[in-house]
Protein backbone atom coordinates (compact mmCIF):
# COMPACT_ATOMS: atom_id res chain seq x y z
CA UNK A 1 0.00 0.00 0.00
CA UNK A 2 2.87 2.37 0.84
CA UNK A 3 4.50 1.88 -2.56
CA UNK A 4 1.17 2.52 -4.28
CA UNK A 5 0.76 5.80 -2.35
CA UNK A 6 4.33 6.82 -3.14
CA UNK A 7 3.88 5.95 -6.81
CA UNK A 8 0.64 7.92 -6.96
CA UNK A 9 2.30 10.89 -5.30
CA UNK A 10 5.24 10.80 -7.71
CA UNK A 11 2.92 10.53 -10.72
CA UNK A 12 1.02 13.59 -9.52
CA UNK A 13 4.22 15.52 -9.01
CA UNK A 14 5.48 14.73 -12.50
CA UNK A 15 2.12 15.76 -13.96
CA UNK A 16 2.30 19.09 -12.15
CA UNK A 17 5.96 19.70 -12.91
CA UNK A 18 5.05 20.39 -16.52
CA UNK A 19 3.27 23.52 -15.27
CA UNK A 20 6.38 24.99 -13.67
CA UNK A 21 6.50 28.09 -15.86
CA UNK A 22 6.55 31.43 -14.08
CA UNK A 23 5.67 33.60 -17.07
CA UNK A 24 7.14 37.05 -16.49
CA UNK A 25 6.97 36.90 -12.67
CA UNK A 26 10.31 36.56 -10.91
CA UNK A 27 10.26 34.27 -7.88
CA UNK A 28 11.11 35.71 -4.46
CA UNK A 29 14.16 34.15 -2.88
CA UNK A 30 13.28 31.55 -0.27
CA UNK A 31 16.29 29.76 1.22
CA UNK A 32 16.31 25.99 0.70
CA UNK A 33 17.29 25.64 4.37
CA UNK A 34 13.65 26.45 5.17
CA UNK A 35 12.86 22.87 4.17
CA UNK A 36 15.99 21.13 5.50
CA UNK A 37 14.05 19.24 8.21
CA UNK A 38 11.64 17.74 5.67
CA UNK A 39 12.17 14.20 4.38
CA UNK A 40 11.60 13.29 0.72
CA UNK A 41 7.97 12.31 1.23
CA UNK A 42 7.18 15.57 3.07
CA UNK A 43 8.98 17.57 0.38
CA UNK A 44 6.91 15.84 -2.31
CA UNK A 45 3.69 16.63 -0.48
CA UNK A 46 4.75 20.24 0.05
CA UNK A 47 5.65 20.58 -3.63
CA UNK A 48 2.21 19.29 -4.61
CA UNK A 49 0.51 21.64 -2.13
CA UNK A 50 2.39 24.70 -3.39
CA UNK A 51 1.57 23.77 -7.01
CA UNK A 52 -2.14 23.64 -6.09
CA UNK A 53 -1.88 27.16 -4.64
CA UNK A 54 -0.06 28.35 -7.77
CA UNK A 55 -2.84 27.03 -10.01
CA UNK A 56 -5.56 28.52 -7.80
CA UNK A 57 -3.81 31.90 -7.74
CA UNK A 58 -3.30 31.92 -11.51
CA UNK A 59 -7.04 31.32 -11.97
CA UNK A 60 -8.19 34.09 -9.61
CA UNK A 61 -10.49 36.59 -11.26
CA UNK A 62 -10.03 40.30 -10.94
CA UNK A 63 -12.63 41.92 -8.72
CA UNK A 64 -14.90 44.80 -9.60
CA UNK A 65 -13.53 48.18 -8.72
CA UNK A 66 -15.33 51.48 -8.48
CA UNK A 67 -13.48 54.15 -10.37
CA UNK A 68 -15.76 57.01 -9.43
CA UNK A 69 -19.16 58.58 -9.55
CA UNK A 70 -19.95 61.35 -11.99
CA UNK A 71 -22.72 63.89 -11.55
CA UNK A 72 -23.49 66.35 -14.28
CA UNK A 73 -26.04 67.92 -16.55
CA UNK A 74 -26.63 66.74 -20.07
CA UNK A 75 -28.56 68.26 -22.89
CA UNK A 76 -30.26 66.04 -25.34
CA UNK A 77 -33.28 65.59 -27.47
CA UNK A 78 -35.59 65.87 -24.47
CA UNK A 79 -34.00 68.98 -23.04
CA UNK A 80 -31.65 69.46 -20.13
CA UNK A 81 -31.55 66.70 -17.51
CA UNK A 82 -29.31 65.64 -14.63
CA UNK A 83 -26.90 62.81 -15.34
CA UNK A 84 -25.37 60.42 -12.83
CA UNK A 85 -22.84 57.80 -13.88
CA UNK A 86 -21.01 55.13 -11.96
CA UNK A 87 -17.61 53.94 -13.10
CA UNK A 88 -17.48 50.21 -12.48
CA UNK A 89 -15.32 47.67 -14.19
CA UNK A 90 -12.85 44.91 -13.78
CA UNK A 91 -9.72 45.83 -11.95
CA UNK A 92 -6.54 45.56 -13.96
CA UNK A 93 -4.54 45.76 -10.74
CA UNK A 94 -2.89 42.38 -10.49
CA UNK A 95 -0.02 43.46 -8.23
CA UNK A 96 -1.31 41.52 -5.21
CA UNK A 97 -1.81 38.38 -7.29
CA UNK A 98 1.65 38.73 -8.85
CA UNK A 99 3.25 39.21 -5.42
CA UNK A 100 1.54 36.05 -4.16
CA UNK A 101 2.67 34.11 -7.23
CA UNK A 102 6.22 35.40 -6.78
CA UNK A 103 6.29 34.10 -3.21
CA UNK A 104 4.81 30.74 -4.24
CA UNK A 105 7.31 30.35 -7.08
CA UNK A 106 10.13 31.06 -4.60
CA UNK A 107 8.78 28.44 -2.20
CA UNK A 108 8.48 25.90 -5.01
CA UNK A 109 12.08 26.52 -6.12
CA UNK A 110 13.33 26.20 -2.52
CA UNK A 111 11.50 22.88 -2.14
CA UNK A 112 13.10 21.54 -5.32
CA UNK A 113 16.55 22.74 -4.25
CA UNK A 114 16.16 21.11 -0.84
CA UNK A 115 14.95 17.90 -2.50
CA UNK A 116 18.00 17.90 -4.75
CA UNK A 117 20.28 18.29 -1.74
CA UNK A 118 18.59 15.28 -0.12
CA UNK A 119 18.66 13.39 -3.45
CA UNK A 120 14.89 12.88 -3.57
CA UNK A 121 13.83 11.08 -6.71
CA UNK A 122 10.82 13.33 -7.45
CA UNK A 123 13.11 16.34 -8.01
CA UNK A 124 14.80 14.73 -11.02
CA UNK A 125 13.88 16.64 -14.17
CA UNK A 126 12.08 19.51 -12.41
CA UNK A 127 13.52 22.83 -13.49
CA UNK A 128 13.68 25.87 -11.26
CA UNK A 129 13.80 29.54 -12.22
CA UNK A 130 16.86 30.35 -14.31
CA UNK A 131 17.55 26.83 -15.55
Amino acid sequence: MKTFTTATLLAGIFALSGCASTGNITPQYVPPSTYQNYNCQALGQEYTRVNRYVEATRNEQSTLSASGVGVGVSAGRWGISPNISFGLGKSNNTKARDAKLSRLYGERDAIVQSARIQRCSFANGIKIYGE
